[in-house]
């Protein structure tokens, strides 16, 4: 299993080694300790959530107010989706910043996101199948969504018409939610992460 941290602080991917042979493969997909290591403390497995999207649908971008927040460590175990993961934290030196990762049912990476950090993702295939725990359960007035397909982000979605659902259609701009202030303070996210590892 290699871990890779991303250009934006706090998200990895992390790539399993896959034992093959003619019946079949075998791989650990995640590693308790292994994940801890890298991230400087443990992912609590709260909630494990399943989602099933046709191609060109395009979920997120989504995120939880820190505290707690919410962290995820996602997997693709059918067919093929471009995850992003977009730095929603205010005062952080790369706010505004997207980065892509390709999951799927070959590489079969995986992607691990801190808390406070926004996550969404295009389905590259139908019946793409994302698999993903997370830190906290979920809390429906502590979670957030920004506009996915907002100009200022500018992200690249591979997608000629993205297939967005109302209530992600209907999120702020990135600017709106600033103005408001929806988002997680920079500050405050690696405070709270400094007390999940003991500090």
């Amino acid at each position: 299993m290699k871990f890779r941290e991303l250009s934006i602080e706090g998200a990895w991917e992390v790539t399993p080694q896959q034992h093959g042979d003619p019946r079949g493969l075998f791989m650990e997909w995640y590693r308790f300790d292994r994940l801890a290591e890298a991230v400087g403390h443990p992912l609590r497995m709260a909630q494990g959530n399943l989602s099933v999207s046709a191609k060109d649908v395009v979920r997120g971008i989504h995120f939880a107010d820190v505290p707690p927040g919410q962290a995820k460590y996602v997997s693709c175990v059918r067919g093929a989706v471009l995850d992003v993961i977009v730095d929603l934290r205010v005062g952080s030196p790369t706010f505004g910043r997207w980065e892509f990762v390709r999951l799927d049912d070959v590489d079969r990476r995986s992607v691990y996101i801190s808390e406070g950090l926004g996550h969404g993702f295009c389905a590259l295939s139908d019946d793409a199948t994302l698999s993903y725990v997370c830190s906290e359960t979920y809390n429906p007035t502590g979670e957030h969504a920004v506009h996915p397909l907002d100009p200022d982000l500018a992200i690249e979605w591979p997608a000629e018409v993205p297939q967005l659902s109302a209530r992600d259609a209907a999120a702020p701009t990135l600017a709106q939610a600033l103005e408001t202030g929806l988002l997680p303070d920079y500050e405050e996210c690696l405070k709270f992460r400094r007390s999940l590892s003991g500090q």
